[in-house]
């Protein structure tokens, strides 16, 4: 999820630099959007795990 952040990121760059500033703005509000769900899942997905006390197999 976070490597479609960087894509529309990395578009936004590019859009920013021919001069599309209405399709840049799009892209990084997308970006945004992207990468704030990837942190928000992470966070509730962390809080299950040590809610939940799986512990990964020990090698």
């Amino acid at each position: 999820m976070l490597g479609w952040a960087l894509t529309f990121l990395i578009i936004a760059l590019i859009a920013a630099a021919l001069g599309f500033g209405g399709i840049a703005g799009t892209a990084v509000g997308i970006a945004k959007l992207i990468f704030f769900v990837a942190i928000v899942l992470f966070v509730v997905s962390l809080i299950y795990g040590l809610v939940s006390g799986r512990r990964p197999p020990a090698v």
